[in-house]
């Protein structure tokens, strides 16, 4: 049966060029140049007759033709993609995992090698970065996600709901614990939007009045300046523990409060590779000991 099928690279460039809307990230995705990318869209307009792209104030933006387009091809991509996947014995391929800085540096950074190991065939590209990717436009086919509410709106699954502690580093507080007179004498510093301190005060049963820090610095920072002798860091304890364990951090309060939760989210039609499944199966196995506040090893 003859089919009418356009060159393949013209394919793959207009798909990922439609996902992100930008010629420059499809370059970067399929591993060639700018004008690559624009050659084969311009190759394929011209050989389809309509115009799928069309300026827009930042890169291009899909017509409705490219739109519709997009919508037919990118899952008969996902179906070559899991058939070529069916093939293999063991999970291989790339998977891209977005995940919010402090639980990819501090968690998911010191399991890699552990990951290399158990899954070699499979190329993790792990990417920490607060700003959340797209999944459906594939910028990610898994996610790391924080909810203070402990959900979310989408289908996801637990990583950890480890409670917040008060850090900071050996010798910082006299005796290495956190009094409530000190809330007005240390640098405050917490790794949540808002000022958690007062729920965390709150919960503690201490009746003070907590300062509001002038600023606030990203999780990742916050943290490091706790553990070179900054102030008092309120954070959750499955990010502080490697901290802890090295003895750069000490809890300088027993008082734990329950509040939100990191959560894995996995990409509709991503979620049906193998390799996607397997790097899933292989976070959850690895970050049980982080569920329901169990402050355990890791790994």
């Amino acid at each position: 049966m003859s089919r009418t099928l356009p060159p393949l690279n013209a394919l793959r460039a207009f798909e990922a060029a439609a996902r992100y809307e930008s010629f420059t990230r499809a370059a970067e995705e399929l591993g060639v140049s700018h004008s690559a990318i624009s050659r084969h869209v311009r190759g394929l307009e011209a050989r389809l007759g309509v115009q799928l792209f069309r300026d827009a104030a930042r890169g291009v933006a899909l017509t409705a033709e490219g739109g519709h387009y997009l919508g037919r091809i990118t899952p008969a991509f996902d179906v070559i993609s899991e058939a070529t996947e069916g093939l293999a014995d063991t999970p291989a391929g790339r998977v891209v995992l977005n995940s919010e800085p402090v639980f990819a540096a501090k968690i998911i950074v010191p399991l890699l090698a552990k990951f290399q190991r158990d899954l070699p065939d499979v190329e993790l590209r792990l990417i920490g970065s607060n700003e959340l990717a797209d999944l459906d436009r594939y910028e990610a086919d898994l996610a790391v996600r924080y909810a203070k509410t402990g959900q979310l709106d989408e289908p996801s699954d637990l990583l950890s709901d480890a409670a917040i502690y008060p850090f900071a580093a050996p010798g910082y507080l006299k005796g290495d614990v956190l009094r409530p007179e000190d809330l007005n004498t240390v640098p405050l510093l917490r790794d949540r939007g808002g000022n958690i301190w007062i729920d965390w005060v709150k919960h503690a049963g201490w009746d003070v009045t907590v300062p509001d820090p002038p600023w606030r610095m990203r999780a990742a920072l916050a943290l490091e300046a706790a553990v070179h002798g900054a102030g008092v860091y309120l954070g959750a304890a499955d990010g502080t523990y490697l901290d802890e364990t090295a003895g750069r951090l000490v809890r300088v309060s027993q008082v734990g409060l329950q509040q939100g939760a990191f959560h894995l989210l996995t990409s509709g039609q991503a979620g049906r590779r193998k390799a996607v499944r397997a790097v899933r199966a292989w976070l959850l196995d690895h970050t049980q000991a982080l569920r329901s506040a169990k402050d355990q090893p890791i790994g």
